[in-house]
């Protein structure tokens, strides 16, 4: 560095020194290394598919042996109701108390805290999270929790890559690229999408392009996809039926789809945070029973119609066979709604995708069968709509429409309706934009650093990354002029081709991916990057 660069930004702390260090020398081995990211890469992923193979297998199970009891339960109208809710209450207060005490960490999807793991802000103990997260998961959405197993793959892929890499004892750089590898790798293998867990990595987790993360997350994807495969079967997730193409008059009917799905995820997002705010708010002593008596209701709802729990896989094929009737839509899409909010908030190890797929389902056959009894000839298939209905739903609550559109044709083995999934993702996406709602992710991820202040993250230096989006105040400016204080230092950018140490007269630009490490005493240089970096 110039020396104009150390006296602007210089740090004030042998550990920050440290720091900075090992950052410079991670920089000039990394290149080094590189050779072996994709070996290392593939046996991420072969890994992430036997454990997601596995989740899968025992969460089969666990439905089995959930729809048995609730059979044999129907024997005894009178007092048969008191066993399936028994059984949720026991799943949700285990998993819950299991979780609080060795892995808080694993609660919820583990999606924000992997993305927080990424961006540097928090450390990953894939000691802890893994079995937790696949014991917790296995109890709380095998229970009957309105929980998806996606999230918690992603979650265990990414500890994966993360126990991987430190026992090969890779650069810290190549650890968070396994880490994503992981991730990515999770969520192929839960949904036989190998192209989703792609573009989820590179678009949602660590929105980085560099051709490293893209072969990485391709090439752990593609493995753990084939081991997913190979003990599951070649099927898609969902079995629907071949619709044709629709026809170009129903676009119209699409986008409103589109602007539908896009209020009612912002909807979706801001009552999930407000019920998470409401479980947290909670004294600590009354959590695990507030998730038992969360559990008993679940387990109450699915002794009138098993339908309504679990993770939903048998509602959303009858949905997109077009099975069900507009009543029943208006009945199952509030309870459904209502269910998942709770089991979420409670902190149970599940996540949100495949819930929220399934509503999205039921939004679109809703629309699609309104419009049909309307417009026959326009809207001839009604559950054509369902199809779509799921990516522009999932587009609108975690604002990533390429995963989304992605992940319904692969899901669903239907390329069809490309057009209608483009036309009603971009308004989704544009609704939930113009309204100014964050992102489902983005939003768990800042309640939970605001929950742990800066003060308390910075007790020893830490390294973060940011990506300088278009139009953020950063852009343009050179790093003297940044504004940053003694003990924030900058020590690598990188533009997506290439890596380098910044100096005082290096300019920013967007879609630039810098580092810093920041001393405790740089207690508002976190603040700063954060405002500077975003539009």
């Amino acid at each position: 560095m110039t020396s104009d660069h150390h006296d602007t930004l210089s740090p004030s702390s042998d550990n920050t020194d440290n720091a900075v260090r090992s950052e410079i020398q991670e920089y000039l081995t990394i290149s080094q290394q590189r050779r072996w990211i994709f070996p290392r890469a593939a046996l991420v992923g072969v890994c992430a598919g036997v454990i997601a193979l596995l989740f899968r297998a025992a969460l089969t199970s666990a439905d089995a042996v959930r729809n048995a009891l609730l059979s044999w339960a129907h024997g005894f109208p009178m007092l048969g109701w008191i066993f399936p809710m028994c059984l949720t209450m026991l799943g949700a207060g285990v998993s819950v108390a299991i979780t609080r005490h060795y892995a808080p960490e694993a609660s919820g999807s583990g999606i924000p805290h992997l993305e927080a793991v990424l961006h540097r802000f928090r450390k990953l103990e894939w000691r802890r999270v893994l079995p937790v997260k696949f014991f917790g998961g296995i109890v709380a959405i095998g229970s009957g929790l309105v929980l998806g197993r996606e999230g918690p793959t992603v979650q265990m892929g990414g500890a994966v890559g993360d126990a991987l890499s430190r026992w090969l004892k890779v650069p810290e750089g190549e650890r968070l690229t396994l880490i994503s590898a992981g991730a990515g790798a999770g969520l192929a293998a839960a949904f036989n999408a190998p192209l989703s867990g792609l573009v989820f990595v590179l678009e949602e987790v660590r929105r980085d392009f560099q051709p490293i993360v893209f072969g990485a997350a391709f090439v752990a994807a593609v493995i753990a996809d084939i081991i997913a495969r190979i003990g599951s079967g070649q099927f898609p997730v969902f079995a629907v039926p071949s619709y044709p193409v629709s026809p170009l008059a129903s676009l119209p009917i699409f986008a409103l789809l589109g602007i539908v799905a896009g209020l009612l995820g912002i909807v979706f997002n801001r009552s999930l945070v407000t019920t998470i705010e409401f479980y947290a708010r909670l004294p600590d002593h009354l959590i695990v029973p507030a998730a038992a008596l969360t559990g008993g209701i679940v387990g109450l709802t699915g002794w009138f119609s098993p339908l309504l729990v679990g993770s939903g896989h048998s509602l959303a094929e009858l949905t997109l066979k077009g099975d069900l009737l507009l009543w029943s839509i208006l009945l199952f899409f509030p309870l459904r709604f209502l269910l998942m909010m709770i089991s979420y908030g409670t902190g149970a190890p599940g996540g949100i995708f495949a819930p929220l797929l399934v509503l999205g389902a039921l939004i679109g056959l809703a629309i699609g069968q309104i419009v049909h009894h309307l417009l026959p000839d326009i809207v001839p298939i009604p559950a054509v709509f369902a199809v779509v209905g799921m990516a522009a739903y999932f587009t609108a609550i975690v604002r990533a429409p390429l995963t989304g559109i992605m992940l319904i044709v692969e899901m669903t083995g239907n390329y069809n309706q490309m057009l209608p999934l483009l036309v009603s993702c971009f308004c989704a996406y544009a609704v939930a934009e113009y309204l100014k709602d964050s992102p489902i992710y983005e939003a768990l991820l800042e309640r939970d650093l605001r929950r742990s202040s800066d003060a308390h993250m910075l007790k020893e230096p830490v390294v973060v990354e940011f990506t300088i989006q278009a139009g953020a105040p950063f852009v343009g400016l050179e790093v003297r002029s940044l504004g940053l204080p003694p003990g924030c230092i900058l020590v690598r950018c990188s533009d997506g081709k290439r890596e380098w140490i910044p100096k005082a007269n290096t300019r920013l630009e967007a879609h630039m991916r810098i580092t810093a490490v920041i001393a405790p005493e740089a207690t508002n240089g976190l603040e700063i990057l954060k405002r500077g970096c975003q539009a």
